[in-house]
């Protein structure tokens, strides 16, 4: 039946020391204020982060110098005049810089005089050197635009218009024939069409040649870049398709009328193509740089195999597979470009050197996966040359992400990290002789900083406080910042000097309200178990105080997007970390598994649900049973489960497909069938609905609603954007359509995917509560 039930009351009072649903789901001020957004400024003198000390309705800004440690607020002519490190870009020689602020360009010299190149209503974006370091080229309504640095001149390099313009059509034979009769037979019509051809011609020579016209027609314009010596342009043209969009109705409004929220497309739906376009400047002429000699181009997905006419069919015709171009890299000497190039059905990755003399592709690496292409830092952002001859990139193809390089001439890879563990961040250095990179070598759940030497493949550790750090690097290198947590610690500031050994020095103090500290907060055990197929498997164990055999146990299940959470870090799910918490207190072992598909363990894990979510991510669940009964004598007659989105969907799998293992169940905004959801995420792991309808049928929970036995209550926030209300409607129909009377759907009216009002986040995890205290302590 469909129901609003009524939310329960937990145990104990709003006593110092004593958990309800009501304290821990209230506005999350009153856990304390973590740092956050830590940014550099140019100069590398200031630090400035965001922050909320004074418990203010919105964060602010505030700064710290490497004399003056105390945190400032910054006053808002100060950010307004501010430029971070991130917003800049600097010659070879990292002397003069350049960036945007407020839709304008600036430019700063090598004595530190700063100069503004524009102050326009416009936008102007992108600015980088170019031209031989001679002049600075910036993006402004779509087009490139050159300031020359000596003589403060500007001019256009490009012109794309949309359509080509209307000409007079050509004069037919008997006109082309009156005209040349006119001008052979009158001397004087002859003489002043001369001299006005003459006039046209010698004003053109005083006159900067204008830029060719490129007509776009139906297409947009994106990702233009321009070489260092600024001969060559490079553009895409992406071709949109208009695909059926989701209606999210909202029913309460300001109006008093129901409106309709436009949403996405669904998976499947007809996506846009691309063209890839090399303009050189000094012939003034444009190439398409076309992929179908790319290796692979032609290969046929591996599960095609899965339906045999469609396999026949694509080896008959041999399709040439779509792609897109994303990032291009230009070498130094713009003798080469580095193309990103990715296929579009998430299979192929390719590294393509591209030739501006001749306009050859050389393959520098191709990265396939049967099931697809990501990890830590594969995209387009995080690649480059460190020279004219040598690019550097990151690959899964030890199945961990790693870094490497390649050289041009000896048309060689070469690998600078290695083992089982995950090169999570890589950023190459002033000199370029060393990387900063992020790794979790210590532990799949921690984040720390080293130095790696390219020429000697030696890694030098600087950060050394056990859990998280993420680190911002100042500008000369000398000091970086960190924001550091722990299991049960939230995020605070440190500043340290780069070097081994150095002591981080702590600046914020306010990660934790007095309020928040009267409660002794766990540090789960961060622990592994074996499953099925002999993987070990990451999880948090929180363990109640008195703990004796025969106690239930609950678990929650994160969501997906590609995240982790059995680490050793403060959560971003730190509402459920302390109702974990809430549920210790009242008798519940929880954990909180790291199952297939999650981050941090290397692609066979993040592959491990390749065209069958809520199996082996489930079989992980139920194996980790298994594991509590053994170790910490939970009654497995009694074991519950609840998580949000893809959490969400994995309690429906589990109550579905698993009900003898799983009793209760709380389902928060789940995915209910795959084929409603997003194209992006979707087919990256289901291909798509109609190519493969498998894996949509064995990964859809309803179709699997027939078996819940169990204890169901499904919550949905109805102006959902994300995964839309539709899910939980649907499957209502459908579990109303078998008979079921074991479940109940709490609909939130005002709430997107992510909860915002404290009150609907209270209403929920009280019905949680209710659940669990209501079915698992028999």
């Amino acid at each position: 039946m469909i129901a609003i039930i009524t939310p329960a009351s937990t145990t104990g009072q709003n006593a110092p020391g004593i958990l309800t649903v009501q304290k821990i789901m209230r506005d999350p001020k009153w856990i304390g204020s973590s740092p956050s957004d830590a940014a550099w400024s140019s100069n590398g003198k200031t630090l400035y982060f965001s922050w909320n000390p004074a418990n203010a309705p919105a964060d602010s800004v505030y700064k710290i110098t490497i004399n003056n440690k105390t945190p400032q607020k910054v006053s808002i002519e100060e950010q307004r005049q501010s430029v971070f490190t991130d917003q800049v870009k600097y010659n070879q020689n990292r002397t003069a810089a350049t960036w945007v602020k407020n839709g304008d360009i600036y430019y700063r010299n090598a004595a530190g005089k700063t100069i503004r190149i524009t102050q326009t209503q416009e936008d102007e974006y992108n600015p980088v050197f170019s031209f031989n370091e001679t002049k600075i080229v910036y993006n402004s309504a779509r087009n490139l635009y050159a300031w020359d640095i000596a003589t403060g001149t500007t001019w256009q390099l490009t012109r794309f218009i949309n359509e080509a313009p209307h000409t007079d059509k050509k004069p037919d034979r008997e006109e082309a024939w009156l005209k040349n009769d006119q001008l052979a037979n009158m001397q004087v019509l002859k003489e002043r069409k001369e001299k006005r051809d003459a006039t046209a011609q010698y004003n053109q020579l005083l006159e900067e040649k204008n830029p060719r016209d490129i007509y776009l027609k139906e297409a947009q314009l994106t990702g233009t870049t321009i070489s260092p010596d600024g001969r060559f342009i490079t553009y895409r043209l992406y071709y949109p398709v208009n695909g059926k969009r989701t209606i999210v109705p909202d029913y309460i409004t300001e109006s008093g009328y129901t409106t309709d929220i436009n949403g996405r497309t669904k998976v499947g739906s007809p996506q846009g193509t691309t063209t890839f376009y090399l303009y050189d400047r000094l012939k003034d002429t444009s190439y398409e740089i076309k992929p179908q000699n790319i290796p692979g181009i032609r290969d046929i997905p591996a599960y095609i195999k899965d339906y045999p006419a469609e396999f026949q069919k694509m080896q008959k015709d041999s399709v040439l597979r779509s792609v897109n171009f994303y990032g291009v890299e230009w070498s130094p000497d713009s003798r080469h470009a580095l193309l990103d190039i990715y296929a579009n059905d998430h299979k192929d990755r390719w590294l393509m050197i591209l030739d501006t003399a001749s306009g050859n592709l050389q393959l520098a690496d191709r990265q396939h996966d049967d099931a697809w292409i990501s990890g830590p830092d594969i995209n387009p952002r995080y690649t480059g040359w460190i020279d004219n001859q040598t690019i550097w990139f990151q690959s899964e193809a030890t199945g961990y992400s790693h870094l490497y390089t390649y050289s041009l001439p000896a048309q060689t890879k070469t690998a600078l990290t290695s083992g089982n563990y995950e090169v999570q961040e890589a950023k190459l250095s002033n000199d370029k002789k060393s990387f900063y990179i992020t790794t979790n070598e210590v532990h799949p759940g921690e984040k720390q900083f080293y130095r790696l030497d390219i020429k000697t493949g030696s890694a030098q550790r600087i950060t050394g406080t056990e859990g998280a750090n993420d680190v911002s690097i100042s500008p000369d290198e000398k000091y970086i910042a960190i924001l550091h947590s722990y299991i049960n610690k939230p995020w605070e500031l440190y500043l340290q000097e780069n070097k081994a050994g150095a002591k981080p020095v702590q600046i914020t103090f306010k990660a934790q309200s007095d309020e928040f500290k009267q409660y002794r907060w766990r540090a789960p055990d961060v622990v592994t178990f074996t499953a099925r197929d002999g993987a070990k498997v990451y999880a948090r164990v929180y363990k109640p105080e008195n703990a004796k055999p025969g106690m239930p146990a609950v678990f929650f299940v994160h969501g997906a997007g590609y995240l982790q959470n059995a680490h050793k870090w403060w959560s971003s799910y730190f509402r459920e970390y302390m109702f974990n918490n809430l549920l210790a207190d009242n008798g519940y072992y929880v954990m909180d598994i790291d199952y297939r598909g999650s981050a941090g363990y290397g692609r066979d894990w993040r592959t491990g649900i390749y065209r069958h979510m809520g199996g082996k991510d489930l079989t992980d669940h139920v194996d980790a049973v298994k594991y509590l009964a053994d170790t910490y004598q939970i009654d497995p007659a009694e074991v519950g489960m609840y998580g949000g989105s893809y959490g969400g969907f994995m309690t429906l799998m589990a109550l579905f497909t698993e009900p003898d293992v799983f009793k209760s169940g709380a389902a928060l905004r789940p995915v209910t069938d795959w084929a409603n959801y997003n194209h992006g995420y979707t087919s990256d792991i289901l291909n798509e609905p109609f190519t493969d309808s498998l894996a949509y049928y064995r990964s859809s929970p309803i179709y699997f609603a027939k078996g819940l036995k169990g204890n169901l209550l499904i919550c949905h926030g109805m102006v959902d954007t994300n995964v839309n209300f539709q899910d939980a409607v649907k499957l209502a129909q459908r579990l109303i359509e078998l008979g079921k009377d074991n479940w109940e759907l709490a609909p939130f009216p005002m709430e997107d995917h992510g909860f915002i009002e404290p009150s609907s986040w209270t209403d929920e995890y009280k019905r949680i509560f209710k659940l669990f205290e209501s079915t698992l302590k028999q």
